[in-house]
C-alpha cells in the first residue's frame, strides 16, 4: 500500500496491527481536505472504538464481522464503499486490494446527501506551545511488529515536528512528502488474538494503561484513560494532572504492553 495518499494533511492518525504484523491506519480529517486519499481498506473493531468519540463519518471497504456488526447498528455515520461505490474508485496503477481511493470532493458530496453536515466530536485537550530551548528527546524508535512495520522519528527543532520513517526509510505521502506529525503518542495496551471470521487482533481500548507523549522535543511518561467506547482518550501525569497535547497533527501508535 506504500506510499499512501492523503495522510500528511490529516489531523489525527491511529496506527495498529491489522493482521500478520501488518499495520493499518485510522486517519481523521477536520480542516484539511485532501483530494486523493488511499488506499482505503477494511475496518476492524478497535478502529471503531477509536473513531466513536469523534462523531465522524467512517469511509472503509467492508471489515471484520465484529466491526461491521457494530458500525452498521445505526449509531455511526457509516459510508462503506460496499453501499456507496460511486464515492470510491479503483486505481489502475495498484494491485487489488491496495487500489481503492476516494477524495473529499466525493466524500463531501456523499456526506451532504446523507445529511452528515455537522458533528459534535470529543477531542483531545490541546495547548499552544513552542519547541523546548534544549530538546531532551530527539529520536524515537517504535516496535510495532517486524522490521517492515516498525517506525522511527527524528525530531526537527526548526519545524518543531517529528520526521517519520518506516522500515528504515522516510515514510512519505505520495503527493506531499515525508510525514511529520507535531505530536507522537505511544499507547501501551494488551493485545490478543480472537476468533471472529478467522483469527483477528484485538486491543484493549478502554480502562487505563501506560503511554508516552513526545512533543516540543521532550518526552513525558503518562497514564492513558478511556472509560468506554464513546469516550475520548485522556492523559494524566504522575500527579494525576491532565496532560494537554500540542496543537497539530497527532500520530498515535498503539503497541502491545508486553
Amino acid at each position: 500500500a506504500r506510499p499512501q495518499s492523503g495522510i500528511k494533511n490529516s489531523a489525527v492518525v491511529y496506527e495498529a496491527i491489522a493482521e500478520g504484523g501488518i499495520t493499518r491506519f485510522l486517519v481523521l480529517y477536520q480542516q484539511e481536505k485532501p483530494q486523493l486519499i488511499g488506499p482505503v481498506r477494511s475496518l476492524r473493531m478497535y478502529y471503531v472504538d477509536w473513531l466513536a468519540p469523534y462523531n465522524a463519518s467512517v469511509a472503509h471497504v467492508g471489515g471484520s464481522a465484529a466491526a461491521l456488526q457494530e458500525v452498521r447498528n445505526g449509531n455511526y455515520r457509516d459510508i462503506d464503499q460496499f453501499f456507496n461505490a460511486a464515492s470510491y474508485w479503483r486505481a489502475s496503477d495498484r494491485w487489488a486490494p491496495h487500489n481503492v481511493y476516494t477524495s473529499f470532493e466525493r466524500l463531501d458530496a456523499l456526506n451532504n446527501a446523507k445529511g452528515y453536515t455537522s458533528s459534535t466530536p470529543l477531542v483531545f485537550h490541546r495547548k499552544d506551545s513552542a519547541a523546548a530551548e534544549t530538546p531532551s528527546a530527539t529520536s524515537i524508535s517504535v516496535t510495532m511488529s517486524s522490521y517492515s512495520y516498525n517506525s522511527s522519528y527524528i525530531y526537527d527543532a526548526t519545524s518543531n515536528h517529528y520526521l517519520r520513517s518506516q522500515a528504515g526509510a522516510p515514510h512519505t505521502d505520495r503527493e506531499e512528502g515525508q510525514i511529520s506529525p507535531r505530536v507522537v503518542v505511544i499507547i501501551k495496551t494488551p493485545m490478543r488474538l480472537v476468533q471472529e471470521d478467522g483469527w483477528r487482533q484485538q486491543y484493549q481500548t478502554t480502562g487505563s494503561g501506560n503511554a508516552t507523549i513526545f512533543q516540543d522535543g521532550t518526552v513525558q511518561e503518562v497514564t492513558w484513560h478511556k472509560a468506554d467506547r464513546a469516550s475520548q482518550y485522556t492523559f494524566t501525569d504522575a500527579g494525576g494532572k491532565d496532560v494537554a497535547l500540542a496543537r497539530g497533527q497527532t500520530w498515535i501508535s498503539i503497541v502491545r504492553s508486553s
